[in-house]
């Protein structure tokens, strides 16, 4: 499965009011902690890799994101599964993985016209608007769907950030 995902920059105040009235249906509000891990054979960083165990509400998952597919958004490959967070973390660990950042934020999720529409705090970076789909195939084809969406909320497909919040937060840092 390939995640097609688009992110940028915006206030959620005014992008709440505009989702409302587009009809989009609320579906929660998590907080999720994210701990990414570094490969000892490769350095994601370098290969535009990622793998993390997120835990939101005593649950976790593993995920492994691959490279980037395009240069104008965040679509990939992505893989994930539920585990136990200790013994996940004990695991990557014993196999030489290695802590490389962690990423906290709020998420406030909506439904609309079949995406994934996340309005998301970030610890130290800001406020964030994440659209995504699941896809197996016209990939091109969901990704300007999104686009289309993002410009009637007033966010232009020169908004986007392919930039992760990791690579943010660790660039803060510096």
């Amino acid at each position: 499965m390939i995640e097609i995902e688009v992110k940028a920059r915006a206030s959620h105040i005014s992008l709440r009011e505009k989702l409302a009235s587009m009809g989009a249906k609320p579906e929660g509000i998590q907080k999720h902690l994210d701990t990414y891990y570094n490969s000892p054979v490769r350095d994601f960083s370098e290969t535009d890799e990622a793998l993390r165990i997120r835990s939101v509400d005593g649950r976790s998952v593993l995920t492994y994101k691959g490279k980037k597919l395009d240069s104008v958004s965040k679509t990939r490959p992505e893989f994930e599964t539920e585990v136990e967070g200790d013994s996940a973390r004990s695991i990557l660990v014993a196999l030489g993985f290695f802590e490389s950042g962690i990423v906290r934020k709020r998420r406030e999720i909506f439904s609309c016209q079949g995406m994934t529409i996340a309005l998301d705090s970030v610890e130290g970076l800001g406020e964030f608007i994440e659209v995504e789909k699941q896809a197996e195939s016209n990939i091109e084809e969901h990704r300007e769907e999104i686009f289309r969406f993002l410009e009637t909320l007033g966010i232009r497909k020169e908004d986007s950030i392919r930039t992760s919040y990791l690579e943010m937060v660790l660039e803060k840092k510096e």
